[in-house]
């Protein structure tokens, strides 16, 4: 089973307050969620490799270190993983995008796809895998199927919110991607949402609420 990580970081658990809250602006949402992913990331490259060179400063040389991973690709699952994604680029700008269209059957709770363009270079990538609410576990569970058929070697998968019935679904399926999530929540509800989660994290990122 992958690892799972879930923060215990104080400025985060300030930030979840903020996203649970029903009175939070589309504005202050989005960026809560920004600034989320971005911690989320850090903490997922914390044992990256280096590349080790010279760099010259002002005062004279030194030693610098650089990324190994240079060509990660964050994937955000659409439509609400997309408000992960400037939060990861502003920590790795160089990072590529690529785009797995999902959404959830109503009735069925089942995830269908729509929309799959992953870069050219995927198979080479740490792959970044992106949704807010890892719920009932099937859109994340799918999405990473499609990584992995698309050539995807070295997932991770970021989410903000997580149920305890999505870490099982996804893990049983993906014993070998890591999770990252900010926080874990009780359970669900008999519509498949997160309890006491956030509602609906496109809608709200998006202002279709």
């Amino acid at each position: 089973m992958g690892k799972i990580f879930v923060s215990d970081h104080p400025v985060v658990k300030s930030m979840i307050t903020v996203l649970r809250s029903e009175t939070t602006s589309v504005g202050e949402f989005r960026r809560a969620i920004s600034d989320i992913s971005m911690l989320l990331c850090y903490e997922a490259f914390r044992n990256a490799g280096l590349d080790t060179f010279e760099v010259k400063t002002p005062m004279g040389m030194a030693e610098g270190v650089a990324l190994s991973d240079k060509m990660a690709v964050t994937v955000p699952i659409l439509r609400a993983g997309l408000g992960m994604t400037e939060g990861i680029l502003r920590l790795l700008p160089d990072c590529g995008v690529g785009l797995v269209g999902m959404y959830r059957n109503e009735e069925t709770l089942i995830p269908v796809e729509y929309y799959c363009k992953l870069p050219s270079y995927t198979g080479q990538s740490l792959v970044i895998v992106t949704d807010p609410m890892l719920a009932t576990g099937g859109s994340a569970s799918d999405a990473v199927d499609l990584v992995k058929k698309k050539g995807g070697k070295r997932i991770i998968l970021l989410c903000v919110i997580a149920a305890p019935e999505g870490i099982e679904k996804f893990s049983s399926r993906h014993p070998d991607v890591d999770i990252y999530c900010a926080c874990l929540d009780g359970g669900l509800n008999d519509r498949g949402y997160i309890v006491p989660g956030l509602g609906d994290a496109g809608d709200r990122i998006f202002g279709t609420v």
